[in-house]
């Protein structure tokens, strides 16, 4: 884009409108309503929210430093969501002593940070991949 307050606005639209469909999909496959509980007061629900958050933001970040247009930054932020999905997956899976997200429905703060941290942290592996 030529002018840049257009690309500023452009950027900003598509991530946020990305950030609501990634962060859906992820509302999506938990099993708990993330929503409500942070409504009640839940704190792990809300830790575990807010690195996913910073997470496809994140992402996002690098696509966009990385591409020349929106489109291919939103493609790449994509592939970069399919692949925190699938950490958040493996984290479920690979941690067999118990449940995550039930875990996080109780609102285990240990795991609360734990399912914030790994998120924030692979956000930057994935971010440098996927440019």
């Amino acid at each position: 884009m030529s002018h840049p307050f257009a690309a500023v606005l452009a950027y900003f639209s598509v991530g946020i409108l990305a950030l609501i469909v990634f962060l859906s999909c992820f509302e999506w496959v938990t099993k708990y309503d993330g929503w409500n509980e942070i409504r009640k007061g839940n704190m792990s629900v809300a830790m575990a929210t807010s690195g996913k958050i910073f997470g496809i933001c994140n992402i996002f970040r690098f696509s966009i430093e990385a591409n020349e247009t929106i489109y291919q930054s939103l493609v790449w932020a994509a592939v970069g969501f399919v692949l925190l999905l699938i950490a958040y997956f493996l984290f479920e899976f690979l941690t067999p002593v118990f449940r995550i997200d039930e875990e996080i429905a109780k609102d285990n703060k240990a795991v609360g940070l734990l399912a914030m941290i790994l998120p924030v942290s692979l956000s930057y592996i994935i971010g440098a991949a996927v440019i």
